[in-house]
């Protein structure tokens, strides 16, 4: 087999994925990352998005993350998630319901805290959105 490296994605409700894959790619706090083996040792933050899994001959992996950290070393990826779903598991009218919840809100509140988590589940519903998006068009 060609080189790999190792992937856990894990979150607070438990591990949805430890395999071996070619490429990584995870949307890092400052932008997409991709991470190929022997990659430099890096820690960041992340930010809701798509994470895909990619190994040699085998379909692409899709995850949804709603944020976290992720820690890569030359052989190892880790990937600590506030929430995470597999793609094809995210629920596109719970989506669209909080886009619209969040939306609300930040049409007819004045209040800063409301406001900030509004935008905070707005992004989530969007990047849920954007993933199932991806999803169908590889199909």
């Amino acid at each position: 087999m060609a080189d790999t490296i190792h992937v856990d994605i894990v979150s607070p409700e438990g591990q949805l994925y430890s395999g071996e894959a070619n490429m990584v790619f995870a949307p890092a706090a400052e932008g997409e990352i991709g991470v190929a083996p022997r990659h430099a040792p890096l820690l960041t933050t992340l930010k809701a998005g798509e994470v895909r899994v990619q190994l040699e001959g085998e379909e692409e992996q899709a995850f949804y993350v709603g944020g976290g950290a992720l820690e890569i070393q030359p052989h190892l990826v880790s990937i600590l998630a506030d929430t995470a779903a597999r793609a094809r598991d995210l629920d596109e009218a719970a989506a669209l319901e909080a886009k619209a919840r969040a939306e609300e809100v930040m049409r007819n509140n004045k209040d800063k805290i409301d406001i900030a988590e509004a935008t905070a589940e707005l992004a989530r519903a969007m990047a849920q959105l954007k993933t199932i998006q991806r999803l169908r068009k590889r199909r």
